[in-house]
């Protein structure tokens, strides 16, 4: 009894063609033929047949394997620790091409229409973490603020992202001056920035009120990703993102508060000129 070339290709799971070309390269020939002749394979040539597949499987070359199989013993593991070495290798080089793959998207995610080059000219030490960028898609992306934010972002041009990462320096400058003068979260100067940062948000991005602004401020306190892109590290200060936040949330107690609308209405028209010049 043998299994015919037929018989055998389905039972491996291999071509027929693949099994001729075994044969023809002397890594696997029938062992018998029937009485009409044709090829029989038997118990021991489908067992080579599956350590042919295995090393297969691996990667190994049919030069290789007919190495291995001559000799099973003496260079069987050797092939196996080499071709180990060669597929933890093909696993990192994949790794990293799956990175790079998902940085790309993560980019596109940002809603930032700028080149490489373009983006380090721009922003400088502010950098959109695209960890927190995706984060942040995933999060807020179905909201229509977030659909707003993303789709006034593409559409800047490398010149209104200039001017705004301007005002955003020269803001960070006196947040940076007031936390370090001492000036209380919950007071004029520190409320006023905060105030000027949530127009900021209003002007180039998406309609900012206070309620939202505080959530954005939580933001800040809760994760370092976000508050990098307001104050680069190397800037930062121990309590500078929670000084931030309570001055966001003393703001927006002041503008809801209707005892001091005429104090917030006053700092507006202020920030509304600082922001015309």
């Amino acid at each position: 009894m043998g299994y015919s070339v037929g018989q055998v290709s389905s039972l491996a799971g291999v071509t027929v063609r693949t099994l001729h070309h075994y044969d023809k390269a002397g890594l696997l020939s029938p062992s018998g033929r029937s009485h009409a002749g044709y090829r029989l394979y038997d118990d021991a040539d489908l067992a080579r047949l599956q350590q042919i597949l295995f090393y297969r499987e691996l990667g190994f070359s049919l030069d290789e394997i007919a190495a291995i199989l001559k000799d099973p013993q003496a260079t069987a593991l050797d092939h196996l620790h080499a071709r180990q070495r060669q597929l933890r290798e093909e696993i990192a080089r994949l790794q990293r091409l799956a990175e790079a793959a998902e940085r790309a998207i993560e980019v596109q995610q940002t809603g930032v229409s700028l080149t490489p080059e373009e983006r380090f000219e721009v922003f400088g030490e502010i950098t959109f973490d695209l960890s927190y960028a995706t984060h942040a898609q995933l999060k807020l992306g179905h909201s229509d603020a977030h659909q707003e934010a993303m789709r006034r972002a593409s559409a800047h041009t490398k010149e209104d992202w200039r001017r705004l990462m301007g005002k955003a320096a020269a803001w960070r400058t006196e947040l940076l001056a007031a936390f370090d003068d001492g000036e209380p979260a919950d007071g004029e100067r520190a409320m006023d920035l905060a105030e000027e940062h949530r127009r900021h948000l209003a002007r180039w991005f998406t309609p900012c009120p206070p309620d939202m602004h505080r959530r954005i401020a939580d933001e800040f306190a809760a994760d370092p990703r976000a508050f990098a892109l307001v104050v680069p590290p190397s800037q930062q200060r121990p309590g500078l993102a929670d000084y931030l936040c309570e001055a966001v949330q003393a703001n927006a107690s002041s503008c809801a508060d209707p005892r001091t609308a005429s104090r917030t209405d006053s700092r507006t028209d202020s920030q509304e000129g600082r922001e015309d010049r």
